[in-house]
Formats: structure tokens, sequence, C-alpha cells
């Protein structure tokens, strides 16, 4: 497994983020804690969650996959300064006018709350899921310095930032001596570039920010499961997919990638997560698992390197306009 720099700091982060969403929903305990045993023997170092993650699976408490890691963090052998958790904020975590945002007094509960599900004393990463409109950035800004300051948060991100926004942000960080955003989440795939390529991309190199794609095998389509003339994969997601990917463009990625993954011996999944790897913006790709097998099988994407020759096709393949 590789290992990069969190955009111009110097924590070292693996290529794979194990993405924790499906925890409490298509994982159930044990089998996240076999996941996240066997992400860490292949050389994983990194898992993202958020407090909202499985938010409706269990009696509308919320937290239960940042429960299921603290569980985990608890009962393996793995140690935890061997491990980089990252989690976020933002989202609704009760029915009080105060249970979301981004506000201090939202922050300053929603942290201690994640540090308690987590059963840690310290979040490594601690990401700002969605803006929020209703609260000033400095607001904001200053909670998360407060929370570096007291050792409860090591690095801050963002997720979902548009340029404008992230690069406001950053500027109040730099006028006011405050923490900045390290690292970005965002949804970045061979079928979705034009939303990060274009203004976030340069942002990102120019600012020394880590960069943390979601999403980089589109919702499943990139996985090769999606055909032209196939039948949908019994998903939650598919229609979803159909009506996103499946179009003549989509066919020509997918098409692009069978014959890169077929020069490499590799599945069409495994070459889209090296496309998205190729790219030096790019500290790791979050991908998901619901089982072992399907943890291993995609972390191979993560050995693949990509001729210039091969990542110029799949670019020409997936280019916007």
């Amino acid at each position: 497994m590789e290992y990069r720099k969190l955009g111009r700091t110097g924590l070292k982060v693996s290529t794979i983020c194990l993405g924790t969403m499906q925890f409490g929903w298509t994982a159930v305990p044990k089998t996240a804690h076999a996941i996240m045993n066997e992400a860490v023997e292949l050389g994983c170092n990194f898992i993202d969650t958020a407090d909202v993650y499985s938010f409706w699976a269990e009696n509308n408490d919320g937290g239960v996959s940042e429960r299921i890691i603290g569980d985990w963090l608890n009962s393996s052998s793995v140690r935890r300064d061997q491990v980089v958790i990252a989690t976020k904020v933002r989202g609704k975590m009760g029915d009080g006018p105060n249970d979301q945002g981004l506000s201090r007094a939202h922050i300053m509960d929603a942290v201690e709350a994640s540090l308690t599900r987590l059963k840690t004393d310290t979040i490594d990463l601690y990401q700002m899921h969605w803006p929020d409109e209703e609260t000033p950035l400095d607001e904001t800004l200053k909670a998360l310095d407060d929370l570096v300051r007291a050792g409860k948060v090591r690095y801050v991100g963002c997720s979902n930032y548009p340029a404008w926004l992230l690069t406001k942000s950053l500027w109040i960080s730099d006028v006011r001596n405050l923490v900045r955003f390290d690292s970005l989440q965002p949804h970045y795939n061979l079928v979705h570039r034009a939303e990060f390529e274009r203004e976030l991309m340069p942002l990102c190199r120019e600012e020394g920010i880590g960069v943390i794609p979601y999403s980089p095998l589109a919702g499943g389509f990139l996985t090769g499961k999606y055909r032209r003339d196939g039948a949908l994969p019994d998903s939650a997601r598919a229609d979803g997919v159909k009506q996103r990917y499946m179009n003549e463009r989509g066919f020509a990625v997918i098409d692009a990638l069978d014959e890169v993954a077929a020069a490499h011996k590799a599945t069409v999944a495994q070459t889209a997560i090296a496309w998205i790897l190729a790219n030096p913006t790019v500290t790791s790709a979050i991908i998901g698992a619901n089982s072992t097998a399907q943890l291993q099988d995609t972390l191979r994407g993560a050995e693949i390197s990509l001729t210039p020759e091969e990542k110029a096709a799949l670019d020409a393949a997936s280019a916007w306009e």
C-alpha cells in the first residue's frame, strides 16, 4: 500500500480510505469488524465515517457507524495510533433546532458525542460534511480552532464545498490565524469529473489541500455491472445509476475501462480506482465494502499503475466540456 501526505500536512494516509457509510446497514457489526481488521492487515490506515451514517438503522438513534468503529477500536489488537480516524459533522442528529449545522453550539456537542461513540480521545480528521449557509464561516472555524488547541481534533477538513466557499474559508483562516481546512471530500470519478476538475482541483493543488474523493465507482456504475444490453442489477441504487450514467458517454467510459483492465488482468472497478489515484492531486480514494472479499478485490486498484497512454485514453473517453 502506498501512503501519501494529506495535503501540505505531515500526516500520511493510505491511498485507499475505508468508507463506512454502510456499517449498520449492509454490514452488521461482526462483518464490519472483520472488514476493518482485513483493511489494516492489507495496509489501509485510513477510515472515514460520519455521525449521521446509518442514522435510520437503529431507531433513529444515529451514530451507528461510529459506534461500530469505536467497539472495534476498543476490542481489536490494532493500536489506536496506527489508524487515522476521520468523521464528519453537520447533519441532523436530533429534533432540536441546534441538533444540526455548523454552529459553535452544535459542533461542540457533536464532537463530544462522536468521541464517546468512537471510544477515543482524539479525532484525527474532523470534517464539515457539507456547508451551512446559516452559520458564519468564522464561527465554524473558531470552534474548530478551539477543538484543535484542546487536543480533541488534530486536523480539519470539509466535504462538498464549492471552490468559492473553500477559498473564502482559507482566507478567513489566514487573516484570523485560525486552523484551516487541510482536506476536501469531493464527489469525483470517471463519469463525474467537471464539478471537481473545473475549479476545485487547481485550488487544491495550489493551496496544498488533500483530496479524498467519495463515490470513485459512481454508485456501482464503474464496476462493470451495468452494460448497454444487460439487465439492471438488483440494487437499491440501480434506478439512480441508470438516470445519471447509463448513456453513450457512460458506456464509452466502460468500453475504455474494459480495454485498459484487460491489459492489467484487472477488473473494471480496479481500473477505475487506479485512474483516480493516477491524479497527483488526489490523496486517497474512499471505498466501501460489504465483505472482506469485496474489500480485497477493490484494494487491488491501488496496486495498478496506468501508463500515460492508458490514462490519456480514459481521460479522452470521459472528457467533459
